[in-house]
């Protein structure tokens, strides 16, 4: 029999430690009208499943299933209408409020606006099955009712009236759980985008492919071989009624069954599909990718699972743009690229230092958020600088700034580099930063670069000459006009192009040192 069932609005509020939140005016409203779209589909599509039932239960009952007179038949279908009347009302009422009320769980957070429970999140995925059983139950009712009123009046009618109710019933009722399970789709989404979804909740594929057998060929077939069993059993069956009956439940299989197989396949290859789109924004580089998942089945598991696997990605991409920050590009490249130990290398580099002149006196005059503001200044001209160059960034030691050129990574020209990054950078602070002063220092020459430390903690750095004569160099530019000082052996290992825009000024034993300096500035443009 035809049985709409229809979901109300009313809000009936749940109290449970950790699981309520305030309820915000836009987020119920919002809730209501999701409610109010899913609810009409829901009660439009399960009334239409059951209203083409009836007719084709009416219609099996009436011209299809084979069978022989019945003794005062106009009375009997007095009887039925009469019985129809009272009956179909109190089954549409029944199945409203019954259905209401299995499904009012599954709407009543969203009206409210907080998160679901796991007992909501449930009752959301179960939605249909509930809705299902609501269905069958009273189908089943009604073919009890119906058969034995009618075999009060003859007992074939038994048969003739209980078998298409009962076979009607199972049809609907499964035609209903698939539509069901596609239009709860939007509250499902949403149940799980709050919630998560840890295990299957519903039957799987293996079963949804046994429903959707049992309803296209499992249903009609047993049609067939009960309609022919009654026509062996009754002598006054006609060959034609037989052949009727065949056809007709023949024709129906076909139908039914096609229109089922496309909702139990699309019931599948809904969310593979979205999770190969997904995986296409992933490999096109959206770590930003997410699918709804509004399957309780090991279907929906594939889909939170995609969630999950981007949500791993994004935190590792994540960790390591954080890493390369820290540490820098190049080194975060080389440690993620090769397994990181302790000890170096003897590499051929350049070192430029640069330190800021009178920073004591700036930490002294300033408040701290203006030095802060400065430095932070300072440092972005000195990395862009540097970056733009093929170096890097080793580490900031306060007011000042290490840059390395040729490691990590080998580097074809390291002091033609880093002459060329001092020059440029010497130009960018005087434009960009000229409140803060800065001396510039350049070496090169072998040193060994490696990870430093223990094995619970180390980091990549460079220890040698270069980097203490670079520092050293540093100090003396602070006292020489342009504040840029390069050793000879820097300038003698670049291009001649970049070695020719230098030249030497004095020569000098540095502190810490037993071997002269050959100092270098960069050469006037007058000179």
């Amino acid at each position: 029999m035809p049985v709409p069932v229809t979901d109300d609005a009313v809000v009936h509020p749940e109290h449970r430690p950790g699981r309520n939140r305030p309820v915000s005016t836009e987020a119920a409203q919002e809730g209501r009208l999701l409610v109010w779209r899913v609810s009409t589909g829901v009660a439009l599509s399960v009334g239409l499943t059951n209203l083409l039932g009836a007719v084709a239960v009416f219609a099996f009952g009436v011209w299809v299933l084979p069978s022989g007179p019945i003794p005062d038949e106009d009375h009997a279908v007095a009887v039925n209408l009469v019985m129809v009347s009272i009956w179909v009302p109190i089954a549409v009422l029944t199945g409203t409020l019954w259905g209401s009320r299995s499904l009012r769980p599954a709407r009543r957070w969203l009206l409210e606006g907080r998160r679901p429970t796991q007992a909501e999140e449930e009752a959301v995925l179960r939605g249909p099955i509930r809705l299902f059983r609501v269905q069958l139950r009273l189908w089943l009712a009604s073919a009890v009712v119906f058969a034995t009123v009618n075999g009060l009046i003859a007992p074939r009618l038994i048969w003739r009236v209980g078998l298409p109710i009962v076979l009607g019933g199972l049809t609907t009722s499964t035609l209903t759980y698939l539509i069901t399970e596609r239009r709860l789709r939007p509250l499902a989404a949403r149940a799980l985008a709050e919630g998560s979804l840890d295990r299957p909740r519903l039957p799987g594929v293996m079963a949804r492919q046994l429903l959707t057998w049992a309803l296209g060929a499992g249903v009609p077939v047993l049609g067939l071989v009960i309609s022919g069993t009654f026509a062996a059993v009754e002598s006054d069956t006609s060959r034609l009624s037989l052949a009727v009956t065949m056809i007709t439940l023949g024709s129906t299989s076909l139908a039914v069954g096609l229109w089922a197989t496309l909702l139990g396949a699309k019931a599948v290859s809904d969310p593979i599909r979205s999770v190969r789109q997904g995986l296409a924004r992933v490999e096109a580089g959206d770590l930003d990718a997410e699918i709804p998942v509004y399957d309780g089945s090991e279907v929906g598991l594939l889909q939170d699972g995609f969630n999950r696997m981007v949500g791993g990605l994004r935190e590792r991409e994540r960790i390591r743009d954080l890493f390369g920050r820290h540490v820098g590009t190049a080194v975060a490249a080389e440690a993620v690229d090769h397994e990181s130990s302790l000890g170096g290398e003897v590499r051929d580099i350049a070192v430029l230092f640069v330190d800021i002149i009178a920073s004591t006196r700036l930490a002294s005059e300033q408040p701290p958020a203006v030095v802060v503001e400065v430095l932070n200044r300072f440092f972005a001209v000195v990395v862009a600088t540097v970056d733009d160059h093929g170096g890097w960034i080793n580490k900031f030691q306060g007011d000042a700034a290490l840059a390395v050129f040729g490691a990590p990574g080998p580097h074809d020209d390291p002091a033609t580099c880093a002459l060329a990054a001092g020059r440029a950078l010497a130009e960018r602070l005087a434009a960009e930063v000229p409140d803060c002063r800065a001396g510039i220092g350049i070496a090169a020459g072998p040193a060994v670069a490696g990870n430093v430390g223990a094995e619970e903690r180390f980091e990549y750095t460079v220890i040698g000459d270069p980097v203490n004569e670079a520092a050293r160099l540093t100090e003396m530019a602070k006292e020489v006009p342009g504040g840029m000082v390069a050793s000879g052996s820097a300038v003698a290992a670049a291009a001649d192009a970049e070695a020719r825009l230098w030249e030497a000024v004095d020569t000098v034993t540095l502190r810490g040192r037993t071997a002269p300096t050959v100092l270098h500035v960069p050469r006037s443009a007058d000179g």
